[in-house]
């Protein structure tokens, strides 16, 4: 039997976290590598000074060091050099078994949130499992 819940969708607002370690295009690149390696994540937004996104700094972008890198030498220089730009990023209002269905199609474990341009916040596949127990708690 399908019920029919005449409550609104959770939506990415309810589970996001709004509380994200973000960097600037200048910052020095072993700078943003230390911020990653101290926060314990696997990539951070990038903002401007407007808090508008324009990239995300990922370890595997950080890894191009590594492999450009002359005998043993670490290129130098920012974020903006090193990030990859204008990633992509949900509305805040999406509702969230939509944002899982984009999680299926993509290989990336996060969604950065963003509103009028700016970022609010970052959604996880870890916090869409949060929606899942709370509908299995109230299913039963």
């Amino acid at each position: 039997m399908i019920r029919h819940n005449m409550e609104k969708l959770p939506v990415v607002r309810d589970y996001m976290d709004r509380h994200v370690a973000t960097l600037s295009p200048e910052t020095d690149i072993l700078d943003a590598i230390g911020l990653l390696l101290e926060k314990r994540v696997t990539g951070a937004p990038v903002v401007d000074k407007s808090g508008k996104l324009v990239g995300i700094l990922t370890e595997k972008d950080c890894l191009r060091l590594v492999a450009v890198g002359v005998e043993g030498k670490l290129p130098l220089g920012s974020v903006a050099t090193f990030m990859t730009p204008n990633p992509e990023s949900i509305p805040p209002d999406m509702d969230v078994y939509f944002a899982a269905g984009l999680f299926l199609k993509r290989t990336f474990r996060r969604f950065l949130v963003v509103e009028d341009g700016k970022l609010v916040g970052a959604i996880t596949r870890f916090d869409i499992l949060r929606v899942i127990q709370a509908n299995l708690t109230m299913a039963r």
